[in-house]
């Protein structure tokens, strides 16, 4: 059988491992997300939002009604906040390429 171009048992040159890896990955941007730290408070964000929310359901059906709205209130600014983040970095990485944040190339 003869080696196909992404077989990984076929042996390449270091000259052809380069980064980003185009033979293998369609979208421009996989992985910025997770690689771009500033990306991570929002991400940060956006779990802690989720959990409150949890919390916020769990206080209700305990009929902690103060606890829940608080929860509530504050999940919802960080998840709020956790994507307006994550969109901000986004389209900072996007303008810095010269592309709008719509474009369908990429993510």
């Amino acid at each position: 059988m003869v080696a196909g171009h992404n077989d990984p048992n076929k042996s390449h040159p270091a000259s052809e491992h380069r980064f980003p890896d185009d033979a293998r990955t369609t979208r421009s941007h996989a992985g910025e997300t997770i690689e771009d730290r500033r990306n991570w408070p929002g991400i940060i964000l956006g779990a802690i939002g989720i959990v409150l929310v949890a919390l916020t359901l769990t206080a209700a059906g305990y009929g902690f009604a103060g606890w829940a709205v608080i929860a509530g209130i504050i999940g919802v600014i960080c998840l709020i906040a956790g994507g307006l983040i994550v969109v901000a970095e986004h389209r900072r990485i996007k303008l810095k390429e010269g592309a709008t944040l719509r474009e369908p190339r990429g993510h």
